[in-house]
């Protein structure tokens, strides 16, 4: 049975995005990059709502992107092995393999995939991790916490939902950046 690890970069004021939707936090941190390739490696599915899957569907499609660097090509190698189910309700088209697109997030049918699955699931996206985590799916949240105020804009968790977590490892990072991981206990 695969684990649903909610995954996300969050300014130290819980936020994905400020409020331009921009989530430039810092330079990119080879440390920091290469934990999120080995993160990766261990994933089959990612479930993605419409943006994200705009946004991370380059790592597959852009091959200027892999040519870049050894870590860019271990990257989109790692993204690319996974599938992916994207949630929208407008999205007609894929342009990755191995993506399928749901009109509506089911936890039921979430449920199914993870008891079904060898290696564990990552979502991504603020607004669909807040419907996982309402729902009571979400086994772990893996926070890089980077070290910068937005003051305002998408929060990391969704507000008005109250979740007990239990904490299970803190890593810290030259540039600043925390990587927290918590057990979302049942």
């Amino acid at each position: 049975m695969g684990r649903l690890i909610y995954v996300t970069n969050v300014s130290v004021d819980g936020y994905i995005e400020d409020e331009r939707g921009s989530f430039d936090f810092g330079p990119l941190d080879d440390a920091v990059f290469a934990s999120t390739i080995e993160l990766l490696r261990g994933v089959g599915t990612f479930l993605y709502g419409r943006r994200l899957y705009e946004a991370m569907s380059v790592w597959e499609t852009d091959p200027t992107l892999a040519a870049q660097s050894d870590a860019f090509a271990d990257f989109s190698a790692a993204w690319s092995a996974a599938d992916k189910v994207v949630y929208s309700t407008t999205l007609t088209a894929v342009a990755t393999r191995a993506t399928r697109v749901e009109r509506r997030f089911d936890p039921d049918a979430v449920r199914a995939l993870k008891a079904r699955a060898t290696r564990d699931l990552m979502v991504g996206g603020a607004d669909l991790a807040a419907q996982a985590l309402g729902a009571g799916v979400v086994d772990e949240c893996l926070l890089y916490v980077w070290p910068a105020f937005v003051g305002g804009g998408k929060p990391a968790l969704p507000l008005g939902l109250r979740r007990d977590l239990e904490l299970t490892d803190v890593d810290r990072f030259g540039n600043g950046v925390v990587r927290v991981r918590y057990r979302v206990p049942e």
